[in-house]
């Protein structure tokens, strides 16, 4: 009976912080699909060292791939809801790879030389902002399904998936 209680309880505890954190960010934590990744990843630009950052990396399916595509890089996943944190970051076995709880608007993205997102019309609004102020001439950043307002892609890749989504590849310039 206990284990039941226990268990019950930890469940509660989870849904509860998923629906807070779904709330609090205007999304739920959205793992990107299979057929979006193997496109992306096959459009990634290339980086040969420095830093990767992936902005709102839920539950890890695309923060730990780009450790691998990228193994001379430092890879950032920032992720403030804490389940799909909790979740990521006990499944964190790349030494290049640092998952961190946290609002990604409050970290500094100076010297990054590839962003990498999927997040939602409004945050990518918020978003342009904090990528004019910080990121360096030469940055690179990839986002997929929604573009960064008042910005020209390079490259748009459309996925043949059944949404038609699209896959926007930027330069800072």
């Amino acid at each position: 009976m206990l284990y039941f209680v226990v268990t019950l309880g930890c469940a509660l505890l989870i849904l509860f912080l998923l629906l807070l954190f779904t709330w609090k960010n205007g999304i739920s934590p959205t793992p990107t699909s299979n057929k979006i990744r193997s496109v992306l990843f096959s459009n990634l630009p290339k980086v040969e060292g420095g830093t990767i950052v992936e902005l709102g990396s839920g539950w890890g399916n695309l923060a730990f791939p780009l450790s691998k595509k990228y193994p001379h890089c430092k890879v950032i996943g920032y992720e403030n809801s804490p389940v799909p944190f909790l979740y990521s970051a006990l499944l964190n076995h790349h030494s290049n790879l640092k998952i961190i709880r946290g609002d990604f608007f409050e970290k500094s993205l100076q010297g990054v030389n590839l962003v990498v997102c999927y997040l939602f019309p409004r945050g990518m609004e918020k978003l342009r902002e904090k990528l004019e102020q910080e990121l360096d001439v030469g940055a690179q950043v990839v986002s997929h399904t929604y573009p960064i307002p008042e910005w020209e892609p390079k490259e748009i890749i459309e996925v043949n998936d059944l949404n038609h989504s699209i896959i926007y590849l930027y330069e800072v310039s």
